[in-house]
């Protein structure tokens, strides 16, 4: 019986690829060539299964080109890259690669979220450049973390981890929104207070953003938005570019219409939009939220766990639509 081909659209660790040649013929991609739509429809034929991250896009063109294609393993909690309507209708399971990287995301986001309250970034700059040569009261004065009210717009896992840092670590008055309200236990393990956006916006000193994008989301913090927050207030995105309008945040930073703002994810990356970069008070990171080798190493095991289970007909771990295996 002939082995299933699996095709690596990303460099990835040499142990997950390995794993993957004891049920397929395993194509890899270890220089890490960024392949066009064209090149990866190419690559794809006579493929049953791809191992993809978040930057490789499988639509109706690629599956109406692919027709072998049966399963697509996402090295990534979110799936943006995925068309899951057109995935599903053309019979291939999505998997994606939840709760390994909670954690460690909320770890970058608080880590983000201080940075740009203290000016991490703006000092050192100022520092490497060789301006400091005194003290004085107000020099590059933040705001506290301490005591100051939290806001996080998505309320799902890595939401709650970052609640729980902000009230249990630091005292934080936590309040969030969110599409559907969570339970009253969750609300009380993360002592968080469900309020509406509008409220949110206007009170959080702190604003977190980790909810998922869609069309929905799209551009859910805009000038408007940015608008109803206080001056002094501070900006983290850890979750997808586009939820925020990165031309109004640059806008809105140089006008101090809020004090600062921490980016992890971009509107088009790797591409920034040149009026972040010309403003000091961001701090920006290549979105960078799950990159710790263990949890890298988690998210390409589940990625993999999920191809294995497929070809050894076994139930998948984190289907995202419905496997066309089951009856």
């Amino acid at each position: 019986m002939n082995k299933p081909r699996i095709l690596m659209a990303r460099a990835v660790f040499p142990e997950i690829i390995e794993r993957l040649q004891t049920v397929a013929e395993v194509e890899a991609n270890q220089e890490d060539v960024l392949f066009t739509k064209a090149e990866l429809v190419a690559k794809l034929q006579g493929k049953q299964g791809v191992f993809t991250t978040g930057t490789d896009r499988i639509d109706a063109e690629v599956l109406a080109a692919c027709p072998e294609l049966r399963i697509c393993a996402n090295m990534a909690v979110g799936y943006n890259n995925f068309d899951i309507p057109a995935m599903t209708a053309a019979g291939v399971v999505a998997t994606n690669a939840p709760d390994v990287l909670t954690e460690t995301t909320a770890d970058l986001g608080f880590a983000l979220m201080m940075a740009t309250a203290r000016r991490m970034a703006e000092s050192e700059h100022y520092l490497r450049a060789g301006l400091w040569n005194r003290w004085s009261y107000d020099m590059f004065a933040g705001s506290d973390i301490h005591g100051a009210t939290l806001g996080i717009l998505g309320m799902g896992r890595i939401g709650q981890a970052i609640a729980r840092r902000g009230a249990l670590g630091f005292g934080m008055k936590v309040i969030y929104h969110n599409r559907s309200r969570l339970s009253v236990e969750l609300e009380a393990e993360c002592k968080a207070r469900y309020v509406s956006k509008d409220h949110l916006l206007a009170q959080a000193d702190h604003l977190m953003l980790v909810l998922p994008y869609s069309a929905a989301s799209h551009h859910a913090i805009g000038a408007a938005e940015l608008a109803q927050m206080k001056p002094t207030a501070t900006l983290v995105n850890i979750a997808r570019g586009g939820i925020v309008d990165d031309a109004a945040l640059a806008v809105a930073l140089k006008n101090r219409t809020i004090a600062a703002a921490g980016l992890d994810v971009f509107e088009g990356e790797p591409m920034v939009h040149p009026g972040l970069l010309d403003v000091p008070n961001v701090v920006l990171t290549p979105h960078i939220g799950s990159a710790t080798m263990p949890t890298r190493l988690a998210m390409a095991g589940l990625a993999a766990d999920n191809l294995l289970a497929f070809f050894s007909g076994q139930p998948l771990l984190t289907p995202l639509n419905p496997d066309p295996r089951t009856p």
